[in-house]
């Protein structure tokens, strides 16, 4: 990894604590150092309500996983089985690598990694009950667009998002940010939560940074807010954000 002073531009990221390493190391590839900014942390569910809502949610026919954390959190809640003629989907790479590592070998990735890929996937094209393993918030497009289709949505709710607050040390970094920086912008959810209960000057801070959006929804979202120049990564993997970061960053 470069020296400190070898870093040429900043990336920012807003993924949730302790989950900042990958795209630490994809920035790093490029010259780039990151700021790290968590808007929350992750706490996977034991409660009794959670189990029932799993159990439940694995009973249909095809299961979509929203994240490693929630294949993690299933887990750790009941070992996870394929039954015949079940279809496991996951949105990511890193999801479908979890349910590979916790046993379920056959999963479906969409090539365009975000939900609206994961909602093109035949898979969901007429499927009667699909068990949505997530969070409470975030990736809301997919439940509300299965239940226009029709389809019943089981959800299962296997871990929590908890609020952070902006520590000293975050907004420090956030006004004294100079050259060139860029934000990784791979949620939503987490760009709502900054912007509208962070202090006013971490929204101006981030306002002042390009951005590279892992879908044309999250890029609409930033141009929305403001935020420009936007470009569109190759999807919400760290490598490409980073990358596509880093040809923003040369040609601002």
């Amino acid at each position: 990894m470069p020296a400190p002073d070898a870093f040429s531009w900043t990336l920012v990221s807003l993924r949730p604590r302790a989950g900042h390493d990958s795209l630490r190391h994809a920035a790093a590839r490029h010259g780039g150092r990151l700021l790290a900014l968590s808007p929350w942390v992750l706490q996977p569910r034991h409660d009794d309500g959670a189990r029932q809502q799993l159990e439940a949610a694995l009973e249909a026919e095809t299961l979509v996983f929203t994240s490693p954390a929630a294949v993690h959190a299933a887990a750790a809640l009941r070992p996870l089985r394929p039954r015949r003629g079940q279809q496991w989907l996951a949105v990511g790479a890193g999801s479908a690598a979890a349910l590979r590592r916790a046993g379920i070998e056959d999963v479906q990735v969409p090539r365009r990694m975000d939900s609206e890929g994961l909602l093109a996937l035949p898979a969901l094209a007429g499927a009667a009950r699909v068990g949505l393993v997530t969070a409470p918030g975030g990736r809301g497009l997919i439940a509300a667009t299965l239940a226009a289709r029709g389809t019943e949505v089981r959800r299962a709710d296997v871990y929590a998002r908890l609020p952070l607050p902006p520590t000293a040390v975050a907004l420090a970094r956030l006004r004294t940010l100079s050259g060139p920086a860029c934000l990784a912008l791979s949620s939503a959810e987490a760009l709502e939560r900054v912007l509208g209960h962070w202090p006013a000057e971490a929204g101006d801070a981030l306002r002042r940074c390009a951005v590279v959006a892992a879908s044309e929804r999250l890029a609409a979202l930033a141009r929305g807010h403001g935020m420009a120049p936007v470009a569109l990564a190759d999807g919400p993997r760290p490598a490409a954000l980073a990358t596509a970061a880093a040809a923003l960053v040369a040609h601002s």
